[in-house]
Order: structure tokens, then C-alpha cells, then sequence
């Protein structure tokens, strides 16, 4: 049961906006990305409302390298607040590791880890403006899948030239259901990375990002950051 005002005047602007396409006709896709924007500014307002654990793994190789957990949660200035969660085991991990690796190659790694875990925080949770550009531009596109089911909109470019970011949506409802991003890692073009996205839904139907997983092939590497533990934030 839909029991916040938010989800119930979403849910309406979301049919009326379904109602409006001619009938017997699919929402055209500038309906779909209304629908999309509306479903993720509400969402983004809904969880400062929550408190989750953020879990960032990177591996190289098949091997983990860096296990880090975070306690995150809104602040009153509205800024997002990480607070780190103690991890004697992966400390151990961490030490044992850098008996292995030369200082030298221990900073490299640890750097393009770095960078890693920074793109895909800039992707996720993904920016309206960003996407309005992309539309603005004629660069997107809407491919129908699993039958008409779901479909996909593909927006190039939306952070860097040659870029893009993939959404699947639910056909029927217009929910957000996975996010798809083929990009690369500074300004090299061959370094490039995959990251798929899962998307959760909460009991009063707040949107979230479940899990991210970035590949770096050219590093043999990847990156997993998973949320969480969901539990109404303390006031």
C-alpha cells in the first residue's frame, strides 16, 4: 500500500501522463524521460529521509584489493554524511597485502582504484540536467525490449564525449529498473569501463541504487559498491 502523499501524486502524474499518449500508443520517448526525472527527483528527496551502508569492494585480477564501508545519511545542510565502519579483518587483509606489493606498484593501483570509485559515483545517482542535455541534443534513443515489457533509453554523451548512459524502464508503469554505462577513465578512450546498475525498491516505493558493478578490463578490475540496511534516519 502507497502510504506517502509523494508516491501517490507520482503515480498520478505517471498515468495521466500514460493517459495522454494517443490510444492504443506508447508514451512517445520525451514522455518517458518526464516520467523517468519526476520518478528519481522524488526518490532522491525520499532518502534523505534514511540511513544505509555503503559497501565498496575493488578487486584486481579476481583478488580483492580494498573493502570499505560507510554509514551514509543526510545532514541537515542536505549534504550527504559518511561515516566509516571499522573493519579489523580487512584491515588485516590490507596488511598482509602490503607485504606483497612494492610501494610503487601499491600506489599505482591504488590510485586508478581511486578513480575508479569516483566514476562511478558520478554517474550514480544519475543528474535530470544531464540527461535534459542529452534529449536537448538529439541523443537519445528508446529501444523496446523483452517484447515491449521494458524498454531502454540510451543517452549519449551525458558525461563525457563518446559516453553513455542506458536506462531500463518498465513499460507499464515507467519504473526505473536498471541503469548501463559505457565510459572511460580520465581522457583515455581506450581505458575503457562498463557499469551495470540494479535498482531496489523500498517498502513506500522509493527508488534506490542497489548495487553498482564497474568492469576495467584494460586493468583487469573491478568495482562494486552495494547499498544496504535501509532504516529511517534518527532527527
Amino acid at each position: 500500500m502507497l502510504r506517502h502523499s509523494w508516491v501517490l501524486a507520482l503515480t498520478m502524474a505517471s498515468s495521466i501522463a500514460l493517459a495522454q499518449a494517443p490510444q492504443g500508443q506508447p508514451p512517445t520517448p520525451q514522455q518517458r524521460v518526464a516520467m523517468l526525472k519526476q520518478w528519481m527527483q522524488a526518490s532522491q528527496a525520499q532518502l534523505r529521509s534514511y540511513e544505509w551502508v555503503k559497501t565498496t569492494v575493488i578487486a584486481k585480477g579476481g583478488e580483492e584489493k580494498s573493502r570499505k564501508q560507510n554509514t551514509c545519511y543526510y545532514g541537515v545542510d542536505g549534504k550527504l554524511q559518511k561515516v566509516a565502519v571499522a573493519e579489523p579483518a580487512a584491515e588485516e587483509s590490507g596488511r598482509r597485502l602490503g607485504k606483497r606489493i612494492v610501494a610503487r606498484k601499491k600506489e599505482e593501483i591504488a590510485d586508478y582504484m581511486k578513480s575508479a570509485a569516483q566514476l562511478v559515483h558520478a554517474y550514480m545517482p544519475p543528474d535530470s540536467n544531464r540527461i535534459q542535455q542529452s534529449v536537448n541534443a538529439g541523443k537519445m534513443s528508446l529501444t523496446p525490449l523483452e517484447g515491449g515489457r521494458r524498454v531502454q533509453l540510451v543517452f549519449k554523451d551525458y558525461l563525457k564525449a563518446g559516453d553513455s548512459l542506458s536506462v531500463d524502464i518498465e513499460t507499464a508503469t515507467n519504473r526505473l529498473l536498471g541503469m548501463h554505462v559505457a565510459s572511460y577513465l580520465d581522457s583515455d578512450t581506450s581505458d575503457a569501463i562498463r557499469m551495470d546498475v540494479a535498482m531496489g525498491v523500498l517498502p513506500d516505493g522509493t527508488i534506490y541504487t542497489a548495487k553498482s558493478t564497474l568492469n576495467a578490463p584494460a586493468k583487469d578490475m573491478t568495482v562494486v559498491v552495494e547499498n544496504s540496511g535501509y532504516r529511517r534516519a534518527a532527527r
